[in-house]
């Protein structure tokens, strides 16, 4: 089982932090967990995200994403091929159903998913609504305040 140090994704993101200690507990060396599907995360931008599994063989008809609550479930399961006229020799190719569950931060949604060349990518982007997002307040000193009422009362 391979072990992958994230402590430099930790450093370099925000939002992320469930993810990746979901990552770590499943990629631990006692959490039995199976490495199939391989994949990656990657930060495409500021708040941009990109997750691309390698799914050789699989087509979008055999995946299926579903999205709930904070929660992100991919889904494979190929439907069974008959091997009429042919006999497989050798199967490398990996076309077991696979079930890979990624917990996703507050606010981070999923854009898009394409596959191409057995790659299925899922772009994600963190949307903070506009009440949350910091705001600049401005500064007023009482000194400020006494001018602005004798101008407003010297005017009437």
């Amino acid at each position: 089982m391979r072990h992958f140090d994230l402590s430099p994704l930790y450093r370099s993101t925000v939002g992320f932090d469930r993810l990746f200690q979901a990552i770590d507990q499943l990629s631990g060396p006692d959490a039995g967990a199976p490495a199939y599907p391989p994949y990656n995360i990657e930060r495409t931008g500021e708040n941009a995200y990109r997750i691309t599994m390698a799914v050789a063989g699989f087509s979008d008809q055999d995946i299926s994403i579903e999205v709930r609550e904070n929660g992100l479930t991919v889904k494979g399961e190929k439907a069974a091929e008959t091997d009429e006229g042919r006999a497989v020799l050798y199967r490398g190719i990996a076309s077991r159903a696979f079930e890979r569950r990624f917990q996703l931060a507050d606010y981070v949604v999923v854009k898009a998913a394409s596959l191409e060349h057995g790659l299925l990518h899922i772009d994600l982007v963190r949307e903070i609504p506009e009440a949350l997002k910091p705001r600049t307040i401005a500064i007023t000193t009482p000194a400020n305040t006494s001018k602005q009422i004798e101008a407003n009362a010297a005017a009437a």
